[in-house]
């Protein structure tokens, strides 16, 4: 993912790439490793380089523990952030929220940026009303370390929340006698989560709803870490319009939909 995002903030002429962290790869001229021409940076294993190169955007794809690091050095130092990594918990994310509160500038925190898979939560939100039953499966790459995706998560508390809002509820699990134990998933609100883990898979997604005589399955797939980069890119220049930390770029994504229904965006 970092090397996605490398190649994508070079191709947008409104974007400037200025700092590459990554201790693993420390000390390393970037393009001489991965054959990407005209960074001309040394990768720093240090967070304070983004400090030294005047960052104004902090992009993370890495792990919560890291995440939760480098985005309380970002809230210190006043440095938004956009961030691609899952598994934060509330308790850190209402911490991170006080301190990019506290230090004026914005954090983006987004379980999924490709436009399609944001589409797919907002449709299924939109559709929890009508239905009586519904299903998450979510499918990944075989390296994929933690279950449920952070995606799944999202789409079901929303899923849930939507429903618990129309004042309904998802009928119950009919299920009685388990001939093996966990052949039905996990539950999220009252919304079954399955996930699988297929070597050759990206990110791949169903919601899966039924209610008499009809069902519904909404679908996205990402077939390439490309997928994401446009809603990474629109979240690295929206992020400026933020304060304190926000969940997901449906609300940048909805503004940028208004202003072509009125015609203001070219």
């Amino acid at each position: 993912m970092g090397s996605t995002v490398v190649q994508a903030v070079l191709q947008e002429s409104d974007l400037e790439l200025v700092a590459l962290v990554d201790p693993k790869l420390s000390g390393i001229e970037y393009s001489h490793a991965l054959g990407i021409a005209g960074t001309g940076l040394i990768v720093s294993g240090d967070l304070s380089e983004l400090l030294r190169s005047g960052t104004e955007v902090a992009i993370d794809f890495t792990d919560a523990a890291s995440a939760y690091q480098n985005l309380m050095f970002c809230a210190e130092n006043g440095i938004s952030a956009v961030v691609g990594t899952t598994g934060l918990s509330t308790l850190q994310l209402e911490e991170l929220n006080e301190r990019f509160l506290a230090s004026g500038v914005g954090c983006i925190v987004a379980a999924n940026f490709a436009i399609g898979a944001i589409l797919m939560m907002k449709f299924a939100e939109m559709a929890a009303p009508f239905f009586h039953s519904v299903e998450v499966v979510e499918m990944h790459h075989d390296t994929k370390v933690d279950a449920p995706s952070g995606t799944a998560l999202t789409t079901a508390r929303r899923i849930g929340r939507a429903k618990v809002a129309s004042g309904g509820a998802f009928e119950p699990d009919p299920t009685q006698k388990f001939v093996v134990e966990g052949a039905r998933g996990a539950s999220v609100d009252g919304v079954g989560i399955h996930s699988l883990r297929i070597r050759g898979a990206i990110a791949h997604q169903e919601v899966v709803m039924g209610t008499t005589g009809q069902s519904l399955t909404i679908r996205h797939d990402s077939y390439d870490r490309s997928s994401f980069m446009p809603g990474v890119i629109i979240a690295t220049r929206g992020v400026a319009s933020v304060k304190g930390l926000t969940i997901g770029v449906d609300d940048l994504i909805e503004g940028m939909f208004n202003s072509m229904s009125t015609g203001e965006a070219k």
